[in-house]
């Protein structure tokens, strides 16, 4: 009964460590470097975004995330800075980190441009074992917080125009394993785990179609994949009015349907909103899940502004 106890620590680490293991967002069109860090550079400007998650209301420990993203153009030239912090919580788990980017961006054709991106930072992944029932008392779990802090790293390109884009991205590049046992625990109990930090493979495409002066359509599609989950594909269409005010939905494979709006104040604040209905048999439990952002862009005082 011991070892099962320890298999059950083993078990709730490797939930980390296996499927999807990063968030999803459903506003990945307006935050898009969350996905994707070649997008550092594209506009002129630094920007800041921040989304806040609650998934599957209603359901005990559902995952809860926020992440802080703030990236732009290098002064004036060919670079991209970034850089995020990020925290997901599951239950008794917990993962949180940060990373910063490069990006570069150089001409294919008059019209088309491609920028090559490496972003680097680390990982910390914890287990509360006291959010676990355990028949036995397991020396590992009256421990405390069982911690485990390894490098990452994002490797990601980004081809496009001025009406489309194609990208992709490769997190958790390192494949680094997860340390919350030491030997000498794993060779008592004859106990080897496989937990690490497995690559994902993200792609996202979209187009931008100019119906007027006044609305702009954009459809999208993010494709998601970890082994040994399934892949996952998000469908998106977002529609802006005069820059300002947008609409959209989206749905995820399999999983849930969204909806979405947003409104820009000014040219410096965004403000937006999300709502998922969970599609699956998990939506006889949920009331749906929520999720907030919030943006700045730093984009020049103009001397308009400076004589008010």
């Amino acid at each position: 009964m011991k070892k099962i106890s320890i298999l059950i620590l083993i078990i709730a680490t490797g939930l980390i460590a296996n499927a999807q293991q990063l968030p999803q967002f459903t506003q990945y069109m307006i935050n898009d470097y969350v996905f994707n860090p070649a997008i550092a550079g594209i506009e002129s400007n630094y920007q800041m975004k921040s989304n806040i998650r609650n998934q599957w209301v209603g359901v005990n420990d559902a995952p809860r995330t926020t992440v802080l993203s703030i990236y732009g153009k290098h002064r004036d030239s060919n670079v991209g800075l970034g850089g995020v912090v990020f925290s997901d919580r599951v239950g008794p788990t917990s993962r949180n980190g940060m990373s910063l980017s490069y990006a570069y961006h150089f001409n294919l054709t008059q019209e088309m441009k491609m920028s090559l991106a490496l972003a680097g930072g680390f990982t910390q992944l914890q287990l509360n074992p006291n959010h676990l029932s355990f028949k036995h008392p397991e020396p590992q779990a009256q421990a405390g917080t069982l911690s485990s802090a390894v490098p990452d790293a994002t490797f990601a390109f980004h081809l496009y125009t001025a009406n489309w884009f194609l990208g992709a991205s490769i997190p958790q590049l390192l494949n680094s394993k997860l340390g919350f046992f030491d030997d000498n625990y794993l060779e008592t109990y004859n106990l080897n785990p496989d937990g690490s930090l497995d690559r994902h493979y993200f792609a996202m495409a979209g187009y931008k179609w100019a119906i007027n002066y006044d609305y702009v359509v954009e459809p999208s599609v993010l494709v998601k994949s970890v082994s040994p989950a399934p892949t996952q594909l998000d469908f998106g269409v977002k529609v802006t009015y005069q820059d300002k005010l947008w609409l959209g939905t989206n749905y995820r494979s399999g999983s849930d349907i969204g909806l979405l709006l947003g409104y820009a104040i000014g040219d410096r604040y965004l403000i937006g909103y999300s709502y998922d209905m969970v599609t699956s048999e998990l939506g006889d439990y949920t009331s749906g899940s929520h999720e907030f952002m919030l943006g700045i862009r730093f984009v020049p005082v103009s001397e308009a502004e400076i004589m008010k």
